[in-house]
């Protein structure tokens, strides 16, 4: 079990496609994202948005998704599993450093289509992160699950996670900054 578990998942280059047998279908594609991925991973997370009862909070462009993850300053990276060639998941995520812990992977978002949950594909994804923050030296990795997102919870309890309490989010919007 232990030797499986730390398995690594080639990838073979940027696009470089890995089939690998899921759960409940008969395979899928695990690869790095590219550019051109950015207008499938846009729909997925305005899904994302819907899901979470925020549909009108998703205010990023496309322009904007391109230009941050393959621009001249690219500030996140992403993996994607396809289905018949279709992108139905994708796990964001960019560097981040704490005062306290030093260089952690930071997953922003880890979507799966509805029609394709439950199929292994979050794990798959999930595994992945694991190995790649393993792969940079990481102190390790953080990421938000929402309080009511039981299904999310105890998917990542299957990793025993930590799942703290006590935290509040704040941000100001860029309309708050400019009003300041």
């Amino acid at each position: 079990m232990e030797e499986q578990k730390n398995q690594k998942l080639p990838l073979q280059g940027v696009g470089g496609l890995q089939k690998l047998p899921l759960q409940g279908a008969g395979g899928a594609g695990l690869r790095v994202a590219v550019k051109a991925d950015c207008a499938r991973i846009l729909e997925l997370i305005i899904e994302l948005a819907i899901f979470e009862k925020e549909p009108d909070a998703v205010t990023a462009t496309l322009t904007e998704l391109e230009e941050a993850g393959f621009g001249p300053k690219p500030v996140w990276k992403a993996f994607v599993v396809e289905d018949d060639g279709i992108i139905v998941g994708f796990a964001l995520y960019y560097i981040r450093y704490s005062t306290w812990k030093g260089q952690r992977l930071y997953l922003e978002d880890l979507v799966i289509t509805e029609s394709h949950r439950g199929k292994g594909l979050g794990k798959l994804l999930f595994d992945r992160l694991i190995q790649e923050t393993r792969e940079l030296g990481f102190s390790g990795m953080v990421w938000q699950v929402l309080d009511w997102n039981e299904p999310a919870i105890q998917f990542y309890k299957k990793y025993e996670a930590s799942i703290e309490a006590g935290w509040l989010n704040a941000s100001l919007s860029k309309e708050q900054i400019n009003n300041f």
